[in-house]
């Protein structure tokens, strides 16, 4: 309506193709104009219609001035097509995805440039007002076109972004409670086996029945924390950053507990143990922890030999325990989840190393790992993170 309002008002003002003296061919002409800028209205829904109908109306207006004579401006240096014609133009470039039908618009913004530019009447003022004024639209169009992809881009690149992060977060606090629930197992089993075992040695050798009462009522307390903990505690481990574990001096403490324990070690290095990396100690030191631990609940009483050999480019580790003494508590081999040592070949494959395990021909069990001995992380470098 503001456009029909618009090219009423300055068509009377003389400010386009209004005749001095009208007759009954301008007034209908003047409807037909504000019809035609009516029109406006289906520029979503019908944009190239709304562009050829405004077209044709400015080239009808044109022939009857020129040749036919029909009509006979007050201003012959005006343009003859209304202004509603800028917004026509902006239509089709801006609702239109298709591109066949981009490419009509282009070809009917060409007609309707030349058809408004007049250029057979050449007039400098008339032909570059004209070009303005076809050509604003389509590039008004394009250009809130082109800002609104990007908007659209950005906001979804933030919301990405946004959702990256959300899922980062809760992979990130998955793993912390993974590896947190492994820490936990794998230093509670070690150390409440240790107390079960120091309770059932106590109660044996103790005298006294309330000490014997005592005794064994730890040790039962103790069985049941360790299925408390199984049920509780994931298995899933990942390699802690930060933890620092001496190989050689965390190996003969392990020896040393379970020996105490009743559990006789014999521990054997070979070579220099400087040579792994820190994360080869720390695997390896997990390894003679689980299987000290898996030979006090399963085999009672044997011996045990475990075997470090370094060089410098592998370590190779063997944990030997000779066949069972006596038959193991079902209170103390029931406990655990039975993953260690799967989880365990999980950790060593990530340092690219291999570990095998099974029962020995004499009876007893093994368990033997080869790990590269330099694996590069940030700690071996000296890379403070």
């Amino acid at each position: 309506m503001f456009f029909v309002l618009l090219d009423t008002g300055l068509t009377l003002a003389g400010a386009a193709w209004w005749p001095a003296d009208p007759g009954a061919l301008a007034w209908l002409m003047l409807g037909a104009q504000a019809a035609a800028c009516a029109t406006l209205v289906f520029r979503r829904r019908a944009p190239l219609t709304v562009l050829t109908v405004l077209a044709g109306f400015t080239l009808l207006v044109t022939l009857l001035i020129s040749p036919l004579g029909a009509l006979n401006p007050e201003q012959g240096g005006n343009l003859w097509a209304p202004f509603a014609t800028v917004v026509a133009a902006y239509g089709p470039f801006f609702y239109t995805r298709d591109r066949q039908d981009r490419r009509t618009a282009l070809v009917a913004l060409a007609v309707l440039t030349v058809i408004v530019a007049r250029p057979w009447e050449p007039a400098i003022m008339v032909i570059t007002i004209g070009v303005l004024r076809t050509a604003l639209g389509p590039l008004l169009a394009l250009y809130i076109d082109a800002r609104r992809r990007l908007v659209l881009a950005l906001t979804e690149r933030a919301e990405r972004a946004e959702r990256e992060r959300h899922l980062l977060a809760e992979q990130a606090r998955a793993e912390e409670r993974a590896r947190l629930a492994g820490e936990m197992h794998d230093v509670l089993t070690h150390r409440v086996s240790l107390m079960v075992l120091q309770a059932g040695a106590l109660g044996i050798t103790a005298k006294e029945e309330t000490t014997k009462q005592a005794a064994e009522e730890l040790r039962t307390a103790g069985c049941q924390a360790l299925d408390e903990l199984r049920d509780l505690v994931g298995i899933l481990r990942t390699t802690p950053e930060g933890e620092e574990t001496p190989l050689a001096a965390g190996l003969v403490a392990l020896a040393a507990e379970s020996t105490a324990v009743g559990t006789p070690v014999d521990l054997v290095e070979e070579g220099d143990a400087s040579l792994a990396s820190p994360v080869v100690g720390r695997t390896a030191y997990r390894i003679v922890r689980e299987a000290l631990t898996n030979v006090r609940k399963h085999a009672p009483g044997a011996n045990v030999t475990v075997r470090v050999e370094y060089d410098e480019s592998r370590v190779r580790l063997s944990v030997r325990n000779t066949p069972p003494v006596e038959q193991p508590s079902n209170a103390l081999a029931g406990t655990g989840s039975g993953l260690g040592l799967g989880n365990l070949r999980q950790r060593v494959e990530l340092v690219h190393g291999t570990l095998h395990s099974g029962p020995a021909p004499d009876g007893g069990f093994v368990v033997e790992a080869t790990m590269p001995a330099y694996v590069p992380t940030a700690e071996s470098v000296g890379v403070s993170p």
